[in-house]
């Protein structure tokens, strides 16, 4: 191997380090927000983030019993088991209103996530 071939090796290994690193950057910024279902209802019922934005939306089932997150407008359902937590990925989303609800408790589990 010359020189000139093991320069350009490190060259393209260094390259691959420093575009492997941002790449980790950009997915750590992704915003990560939490809603609470307790006694048959989301705490927060009102749940702001920003526009445009990818989310990863936690929803952590603090009854004794299981609930299904629904939400028609995220198109996003999902049964969660009682003290379980479940993931979602959302976004990026145009500026609104997106509501979701319990479907177990539709009357007290309701919300709405807004984009602004």
């Amino acid at each position: 191997m010359t020189l000139f071939m093991f320069r350009r090796l490190v060259l393209l290994f260094a390259f691959g380090l420093t575009l492997s690193a941002a790449m980790t950057g950009a997915h750590a910024q992704e915003l990560e927000k939490t809603l609470v279902i307790k006694n048959h209802q989301f705490e927060p019922a009102e749940l702001k983030v920003p526009a445009n934005q990818k989310i990863k939306l936690i929803v952590h089932n603090q009854d004794s019993s299981a609930e299904e997150f629904e939400s028609k407008s995220l198109k996003r359902e999902k049964v969660i088991a009682a003290g379980a937590k479940a993931t979602f990925a959302i976004g990026p989303l145009k500026p609104g209103k997106y509501e979701f609800f319990g479907e177990f408790n539709p009357n007290t589990a309701k919300g709405v996530l807004i984009a602004e």
